[in-house]
């Protein structure tokens, strides 16, 4: 038994260590910290008008996603499978902060900014798109690798 114990004990100092941070020093902030923020993700709903260009994310990196709207068509975004491998943060509309544990898709009915805050999680390939439209301008991919 007492082999056995020490045997666990050496495997758990043999297997690989945690991922290092993707900054020296996060301090008490953790992952939200301003060291461990990537670049705002800019999309854009217009009638007609592409969506936006693909992104490459790090995961455990936080995030900003805005979302503009034009106002020219009633226009929504969806992406369950890149919603459900991110944690959010927050959701920002008209300056009142939103923490939702999960969504769907954001749908906007005239003119506005919506900014989601977020750390990415899951790896994989992921495509946030105009619901009903099969254009590739009308989908942007978010890679989290």
């Amino acid at each position: 038994m007492r082999h056995l114990m020490c045997a666990a004990a050496l495997a758990c100092f043999a297997s690989p260590l945690a991922a290092a941070p993707l900054c020296d020093d996060l301090g008490f902030a953790g992952l939200l910290a301003s060291c461990n923020r990537g670049e705002t993700i800019e999309l854009t709903l217009a009638s007609g008008q592409p969506l936006g260009e693909d992104v490459v994310l790090e995961s455990g990196a936080y995030y900003k996603l805005e979302i503009t709207a034009d106002g020219s068509a009633e226009l929504a975004v969806e992406g369950p499978s890149f919603f459900r491998s991110i944690w959010m943060n927050e959701i920002v509309i008209n300056k009142i902060e939103i923490r939702p544990m999960a969504i769907d898709s954001i749908e906007f009915d005239k003119a506005g900014v919506v900014e989601l805050s977020f750390i990415a999680i899951k790896p994989g390939r992921h495509v946030l798109r105009i619901p009903g439209s099969t254009g590739d301008s009308q989908s942007v991919t978010l890679s989290i690798q």
